[in-house]
């Protein structure tokens, strides 16, 4: 305070050096005398006045045992009593901290991260990066090897920007569920990726040129249930057959408007696991033809949803050929010109049936009519295929083949 800064400045000017500067050499000290010279000008009652007093010693010396022998009694400080709000976050385990960081956001944890080397070790564990969404992230450069390297399960990030992600080790990687529709990814960045990549059990890869490296990758993932190959190019029907007969477990698979020739085709319907389920291969005009729809329907007796728009050599002598598929729900033949809009009345017989898809093939003001003769059936409802696609067009949440992501990117 300032009235003690008074004080000491006073006492530093009477002292002028016994005690603020070290005396020189060439002055000697002087000699004790009885009237006490050098105690003359050290001013004992300020330095005694502005001190920390001293704390009293108690001592006991009663009796004669210990009249010789003076012990002092002194009281032992307490310990300071830690409240629950000075806790310290270096004293909490590692398994406190991941529960109390599982419940923060994507943002809030990588500024988390940021704090200490522990908590950055915590904050890249594998437990809390099962599913992230980065759906709006325009550009994704190191952070996608970042995320995958941290033990992503389930990763979401279409229509990105996908420069060449850091990867620091070899490992495989633990995705199982990915959606790189419609990315801007360089091949050679895909092939990468892939690569690392041996238990992808749902995959799309919409609208991405790919290479026979990628679906000899694609390959190594025995386990994969749905995969969407929709408007995908760039590899040989020779490749996609010998993924086709190493991915035996496939039960969705949308290879719809693809680059594709009739030896892509005969790959398909020649290779196609009998596990499949759902199918799109719509989009191939004159390269899929009737002996085509029979190979799949006898391949594929289970089929419960086939999508075969957009073949014009599909004909009404299919019918009796998917009647055969006793499981089928759905059906689309949309813009199969050969087919004649009086015949999809036959689809009466179709008792299993409930949605059928025939756009471009009826006009208007003949649905009606078309609907009144099929009331079990539902007709031209789903402009869109679902199959093996990751988010459907009408769903407005954020899932990734039904199932939600944790961290979630917020622009």
């Amino acid at each position: 305070t300032s009235n003690q800064k008074q004080p000491f400045k006073e006492l530093s000017e009477n002292l002028e050096g016994s005690l603020c500067r070290p005396q020189r050499s060439k002055w000697k000290r002087r000699p004790c005398c009885s009237g006490g010279l050098d105690r003359e000008n050290t001013p004992n009652e300020l330095i005694q006045q502005w001190s920390p007093p001293h704390k009293k010693i108690l001592t006991s010396a009663k009796g004669k045992e210990n009249e010789e022998n003076v012990f002092v009694l002194a009281r032992r400080p307490r310990k300071r009593r830690e409240s629950s709000a000075g806790l310290c976050w270096d004293s909490l385990p590692d398994e406190l901290l991941l529960g109390i960081l599982s419940h923060l956001s994507l943002q809030d944890l990588l500024r988390t991260s940021r704090v200490c080397k522990r908590w950055h070790r915590l904050a890249f564990d594998e437990s809390l990066w099962h599913s992230v969404d980065l759906v709006g992230k325009a550009q994704l450069d190191a952070e996608l090897g970042q995320v995958l390297s941290a033990g992503a399960l389930r990763l979401r990030c279409p229509h990105t920007c996908i420069a060449q992600p850091v990867f620091k080790s070899a490992q495989k990687l633990r995705v199982q569920h990915l959606d790189l529709s419609n990315c801007t990814v360089e091949t050679s960045v895909l092939e990468d990726i892939l690569s690392r990549c041996n238990h992808l059990q749902n995959l799309s890869l919409e609208g991405l040129v790919l290479s026979d490296s990628i679906i000899q990758s694609l390959a190594q993932n025995t386990e994969i249930v749905r995969l969407n190959l929709c408007g995908c190019s760039g590899f040989s029907p020779e490749s996609l057959a010998e993924m086709l007969k190493s991915c035996t477990r496939i039960e969705e698979m949308n290879v719809s408007w693809s680059d594709f020739n009739n030896l892509h085709v005969q790959a398909i319907v020649n290779n196609i696991p009998s596990s499949v389920t759902q199918l799109n291969i719509s989009g191939y005009r004159q390269n899929l033809t009737m002996e085509d729809v029979k190979a799949i329907v006898n391949r594929c007796p289970n089929l419960t949803n086939l999508d075969l728009s957009d073949s014009v050599l599909v004909t009404t002598d299919s019918f009796p050929v998917l009647q055969k598929l006793s499981c089928l729900r759905h059906l689309a033949l949309s813009r199969c010109y050969q087919i004649h809009p009086a015949s999809l009345m036959d689809f009466e017989k179709f008792l299993n049936l409930q949605t059928l898809e025939v756009f471009g093939l009826i006009q208007d003001s003949y649905l009606p009519i078309l609907c009144k003769g099929l009331p079990h059936i539902q007709i031209n409802t789903q402009p869109f295929s679902t199959v093996a696609r990751p988010t459907t067009a009408t769903r407005k949440d954020r899932t990734l083949w039904g199932l939600h992501c944790r961290l979630v990117y917020k622009h």
